[in-house]
């Protein structure tokens, strides 16, 4: 299987994708996609508590859901606490599914949640997937800024289990 590195890509004010592309976050802020810098307890209070897909989801759900997936997290420059969060379950050649992206409630408004959906593309963006699918109750215009459209023949699709 071909692997891209998932090495930390750091940068102050932008994130560099795999491939070389640069995509701008706004100032005071950045994003790594190191495990080591989660804060899995502060993204379990997010996914538990305020996230509609997942809330009452468990601590030991979201450790394992964290540790199966590739990791996104951005963080505030200043105080280094993260601030935002999503993750990919992908099997790094034809499928990716976006999920769990969350910006902190203190941090909205500020286009993190574009610049997060619009870098992980671009991670993903060397694989050639075929499909990123994702699946969103409230922020289609988020995800439309960065090249996601809705589903043009929905019954193709089929789902097992809660929907």
């Amino acid at each position: 299987m071909r692997r891209l590195p998932c090495e930390s890509h750091v940068m102050t004010n932008a994130y560099v994708a795999p491939d070389g592309n640069e995509h701008a976050f706004p100032d005071g802020y950045e994003l790594s996609t190191d495990p080591a810098r989660l804060d899995p307890a502060r993204i379990h209070a997010w996914m538990s508590t305020d996230a509609y897909w997942a809330v009452g989801r468990t601590r030991e759900k979201q450790d394992a859901a964290i540790a199966g997936s590739l990791n996104f997290g951005v963080y505030e420059e200043a105080s280094r606490a993260q601030v935002a969060y999503a993750r990919v379950v992908t099997d790094h050649a034809t499928f990716a599914y976006l999920c769990d992206v969350y910006v902190d409630r203190s941090v909205r408004g500020k286009g993190l949640g574009t610049a997060l959906a619009g870098a992980v593309r671009d991670h993903l963006a060397p694989y050639g997937l075929r499909r990123i699918l994702l699946a969103t109750g409230d922020a289609h215009e988020v995800y439309e800024k960065v090249g996601f459209a809705v589903l043009e023949n929905p019954g193709q699709w089929m789902v097992l289990g809660a929907q």
